[in-house]
């Protein structure tokens, strides 16, 4: 597999399918049937490298630290009227 597991942070989301596929649940290798309840998990953020997961195994993960978000790691950038008056 690429470099999943070597991301800094991780974008998830909902996902909605309707192609009769069959993905392998980068976060526990098993087999996930893409018209089932999953996730999207894309690392750094890429959309190139997304995966489908088990919305279980992605909430064990998050729950164990093992797949922190963006907002996790970096800190928010100031909104633009923060950013005006210098604050």
């Amino acid at each position: 597999m690429d470099d999943f597991r070597e991301a800094r942070w991780y974008g998830v989301r909902p996902a909605a399918n309707r192609k009769p596929a069959t993905y392998r649940c980068p976060i526990c290798g098993g087999l996930l049937p893409a018209l089932s309840d999953h996730m999207l998990v894309l690392p750094d953020g890429e959309p190139s490298r997304r995966r489908h997961a088990h919305t279980e195994c992605v909430m064990n993960a998050r729950r164990d630290g093992r797949l922190l978000l963006r907002e996790e790691i970096e800190p928010r950038r100031p909104g633009l009227l923060s950013r005006l008056l210098g604050r």
